[in-house]
């Protein structure tokens, strides 16, 4: 059987006496979007900074890629295929759209912003960076300041940057938070149409963009994964619906 592409075992992360994270297990196959949904308090962001390395896990063990990634730290995970994105936009304002772009590669590849002067005729910066803004949408707006940009172009910025890294899988903080209808729903088929390319773990707490997105979804309420499966199989969970999903299922 094929070793899925993220394999998580027995995951915990306390703070003092707070438990987040309490022996969390799940698997992510290659090209597959997960969804990781529950209430307020319920571990989903820790769980993202335990996978990308931002936070220490207290045990347990991360295997990526064939790879036990446990112990390493942010840049590592990210030169090994991990990207993420955050709730709130993460992005240089005052730099144009293409040069955002251009500095995740340059980071990515380990090389110091001391460079950046002569790096912004670097070809090898360049052309990945407008593959990127090509296929998310934003090339004919390359050479706008991103500070310039709206709130939904911004969020697309964020994930040309983590795409443009080549990740096999992308870890997602809420992509559509403040969003519009019309800005989510373009989120929506962007994400869609990377499904196949790359995997996709997502923290959302929209379930219309959640049920539109995922293969399978988690449910985590008090830091474990109370269900795992196909959101027709989430959304028909008595158990779900009564912790979690409520009216909106």
């Amino acid at each position: 059987m094929t070793e899925p592409l993220l394999r998580v075992t027995d995951l915990t992360k306390a703070f003092g006496g707070l438990i987040a994270i309490d022996h969390l297990s799940l698997d992510i196959a290659a090209g597959e979007i997960h969804a990781v949904i529950g209430p307020n308090g319920a571990g989903k962001t820790t769980f993202i900074a335990q996978l990308s390395g931002a936070l220490r896990s207290d045990s347990g063990t991360i295997r990526f890629d064939g790879v036990d990634i446990t112990n390493f730290p942010i840049a590592r995970r990210a030169r090994h295929g991990l990207a993420r994105s955050f709730q709130i936009t993460s992005i240089f304002r005052d730099f144009s759209v293409e040069d955002n772009v251009a500095l995740a590669i340059q980071a990515h590849a380990g090389h110091s912003f001391r460079f950046w002067r002569a790096a912004r005729s670097d070809p090898a910066l360049r052309r990945p960076a407008r593959e990127a803004l090509e296929r998310i949408g934003l090339v004919e707006r390359r050479n706008v300041l991103a500070g310039a940009l709206a709130h939904g172009e911004q969020r697309q910025l964020e994930l040309a940057m983590a795409l443009a890294t080549k990740p096999s899988l992308l870890l997602l903080d809420e992509p559509a938070a403040g969003m519009g209808a019309t800005e989510t729903s373009a989120m929506v088929t962007l994400l869609a149409g990377l499904k196949g390319d790359v995997a996709i773990l997502l923290v959302e707490h929209d379930m219309d963009t959640v049920f539109a997105l995922a293969d399978r979804i988690s449910v985590l309420v008090g830091g474990r994964a109370m269900a795992t499966g196909t959101p027709a199989q989430i959304r028909d969970d008595p158990a779900v619906r009564q912790a979690y999903l409520g009216e909106e299922a």
